[in-house]
């Protein structure tokens, strides 16, 4: 019998030692080696298998082009780069109940051309009934099982042979051939590395949802998001009813792509306009609120900033976002108090994002100032106005790109005029229902909107 050995992982990034170490060389974690059994066999090989593969020059390399499967879910078809790519690894990832498994198991009831295995480790039969009937569909051709074991899975899959498998959760699978626990980071990286070589001999399109960490990064080691083909992850607010869908990794397509869902009582549902859902439309003009023209990928989008400014209260004055970042914010208002000579350092200064989403776009910073400034002076901003620029520490409007689809996305809507930087190329060229108003200093926005 041979002897078994142990090996130290760290479960932050998967780095492995033979001995515990307090602070791990590979991430500079503190604290995370866990002591793992591993079963390797101790018998050496004395020959090296015969290959036949050989070196090619890189002009004679064949290419095989994989028609791909075209889903019914526009947005995830979207993300994924016009549909899933036969014999891909897709890593699926999200908070707890944000809404991958809803997402996952709609995908498969909405495929009914396909043969679709649903593989839970996480729920019940009844628990997977009860979210079918909430949803609303049925399919013949989506299977479900509920397992945790890889062998038997990989048994059901020589039965089955389904052109997409879903795997909920990876944290949950364990292998006979690993002697530790499920979710460990020998478990996760031994039952993915099976299932990757299952989809590349088959040909089957592998979903796996897996858990995030409390930092928001995908839980298990880092390994597993280098072997997967594309990494999917799923957020949003769980107190809002949007959720978005980004692609950080894409071996078939762009990353910049975005998904847009609306959680409802029966699922959720596709976001196809956003921009129409996140204004909010009202009679009366008021304080305080700017649209920007934004851009998540290659989508453009319009949101609504909207600021609060009043006196502080106590001695030190607030600053808060949502959906902002506040160190963002800081800069923008030593900028105004700096350049523009508005006396802000002794106001509280609140700034949220409308409808729950979190953006990142240089070019809102124009739509914040703006909202900034109405709050501050009590004056309404036009509401067919809409802005578009980044603003920089000198007080200077910078260009942004893709400001044509940003203009497009505003006509569309049915603005009357838009701002953008002076130093944008191309702007007056373009023939728009949209009046183009340029800008090149953070006082010369002040003079036109509210001069």
């Amino acid at each position: 019998m041979s002897k078994i050995k142990t090996a130290f992982f760290c479960q932050n990034c998967g780095a492995q030692s033979p001995k515990f170490l307090g602070r791990c060389p590979a991430c500079g974690e503190w604290n995370t080696y866990v002591e793992e059994v591993l079963q390797r066999e101790t018998s050496s090989l004395k020959s090296q298998k015969k290959t036949t593969s050989r070196p090619k020059p890189v002009h004679e390399l064949e290419t095989e082009t994989r028609k791909r499967i075209v889903l019914v879910d526009l947005e995830l078809n979207r993300v994924l780069g016009g549909g899933i790519v036969p014999g891909s690894l897709i890593l699926f990832g999200g908070e707890p109940g944000i809404g991958k498994s809803t997402l996952m198991l709609q995908m498969a009831l909405q495929q009914q051309h396909l043969t679709v295995l649903y593989v839970s480790g996480e729920e019940s039969e009844e628990q997977i009934k009860m979210r079918v009937e909430r949803v609303g569909m049925t399919n013949p051709q989506c299977l479900v099982v509920m397992e945790t074991g890889l062998e038997t899975i990989l048994h059901h899959l020589d039965e089955v042979h389904p052109d997409v498998l879903v795997i909920d959760s990876i944290q949950t699978l364990s292998t006979q051939a690993i002697d530790s626990s499920p979710g460990s980071i020998s478990q996760v990286r031994e039952c993915a590395a099976r299932l990757l070589q299952y989809a590349k001999e088959s040909g089957t399109a592998v979903f796996l949802i897996g858990h995030i960490t409390k930092e928001g990064t995908l839980a298990g080691p880092k390994v597993l998001e280098h072997m997967v083909d594309c990494v999917l992850q799923f957020e949003g607010d769980r107190h809002h009813v949007y959720r978005l869908l980004r692609c950080l990794k894409n071996r078939f397509g762009s990353t910049n792509e975005l998904g847009i869902y609306e959680m409802q009582g029966a699922g959720l549902r596709e976001v196809q306009n956003p921009s129409e859902i996140l204004i909010h439309s009202q009679g009366e003009n008021l304080s305080g609120s700017a649209i920007a023209a934004t851009m998540e990928g290659l989508r453009p989008m319009l949101v609504e900033v909207q600021a609060l400014v009043s006196t502080a209260v106590y001695g030190t004055p607030q600053r808060s976002t949502t959906g902002y970042d506040i160190r963002r914010l800081n800069m923008l208002l030593a900028v105004l108090e700096k350049r523009c000579g508005f006396r802000l350092s002794s106001k509280d200064v609140f700034l949220n994002v409308a409808g729950g989403l979190r953006i990142e776009d240089p070019a809102m910073d124009l739509a914040v100032i703006t909202a900034i400034l109405s709050s501050d002076q009590d004056l309404p901003v036009p509401r067919h106005a809409c802005f578009a620029g980044e603003v920089g520490l000198s007080g200077e409007i910078r260009p942004v790109a893709r400001i044509e689809q940003r203009i497009q996305e505003c006509a569309r809507l049915g603005f009357a005029e838009v701002y953008v930087s002076t130093y944008n190329k191309g702007v007056g060229e373009l023939r728009t229902s949209v009046k183009v108003e340029t800008v090149g200093r953070v006082d010369e926005l002040w003079g036109k909107m509210f001069g």
